[in-house]
């Protein structure tokens, strides 16, 4: 399955992961340092940890809370949607419990910008502010994947249910 699209012209961002709300973190697979892309390896360093992109040898750290759920950088199925879904309650109770939560993809752009918004939304930011947060503590071109974006306007139940459709 193709995971990613190869048209998008943002960079990965330097940093490994960034803060984007209390104990949320974005991040991805990749970086850009010195000498071009570089890997990310996850360690301890948080108590769960939400991949919708893997690559092996990149954590986290046995013993470590790990969720996995493979998703393309483009149209989601409703199947897709509801582990999106299923990802944001994921973020949203272990930031409730006090718990480091890091949402990862492969430059940690669009797939865990998708799911870092939504759960600031669902801890009481309005859509367009969980979209700027998003933009200004990951990366300007952070949900960079317009469709993720509408996914969020019209609300991922409401997306879901019109991806139903078309199956």
């Amino acid at each position: 399955m193709k995971t990613r699209q190869k048209d998008r012209h943002n960079p990965p961002p330097e940093d490994p992961w960034n803060e984007v709300g209390p104990r949320l973190w974005m991040g991805g697979h990749i970086r850009v340092g010195a000498d071009g892309e570089e890997p990310v390896v996850v360690g301890r360093e948080f108590d769960l940890v939400l991949s919708l992109y893997q690559r092996e040898g990149h954590g986290p750290a046995p013993g470590v809370e790990h969720h996995f759920a493979e998703m393309p950088d483009g149209p989601l199925t409703e199947a897709q949607l509801a582990d999106v879904e299923r990802f944001v309650g994921l973020a949203v109770a272990a930031v409730r419990a006090g718990r480091t939560t890091l949402v990862r993809c492969h430059a940690g752009q669009n797939r865990s910008g998708l799911v870092v918004a939504q759960a600031l939304v669902e801890l009481g930011l309005g859509v367009p502010a969980a979209i700027e947060r998003v933009r200004q503590r990951r990366s300007p071109g952070a949900l960079s994947n317009q469709l993720f974006v509408q996914y969020l306007e019209s609300g991922l139940p409401t997306a879901r249910l019109l991806a139903g459709l078309g199956s």
